[in-house]
């Protein structure tokens, strides 16, 4: 009985351990060619929306988009070519840059 006890759960936390992974992370991106007011929409409102992503602050001073996302439904590479696709390319800057 004992056994079957610690087999059940050895298989129930490899089943949910995938998911216990996956989670909200936040990833800065330098963003190319904006150059006026209207530039930070564009890229807030392509990055927003790819599935996953759940905030988009765009700063066009700093040429910047600090994103957050699950990072089990998108990755940085996924949301860089959404807003490459409308102009923007944007490139995941290295962290604490």
């Amino acid at each position: 009985m004992k056994k079957s006890l610690t087999a059940f759960a050895l298989i129930g936390s490899v089943m949910v351990a995938p998911a216990a992974w996956a989670g909200e992370r936040t990833v800065t991106f330098a963003v190319d060619n904006m150059t006026c007011a209207s530039c930070p929409y564009i890229v807030k409102n392509s990055m927003t929306a790819v599935p996953g992503v759940a905030r988009v602050a765009v700063s066009l001073q700093a040429r910047t988009a600090t994103v957050t996302f699950d990072d089990a439904k998108t990755t940085p590479d996924a949301i860089a070519a959404a807003s490459a696709n409308a102009g923007y390319p944007a490139h995941p800057r290295p962290q604490g840059s």
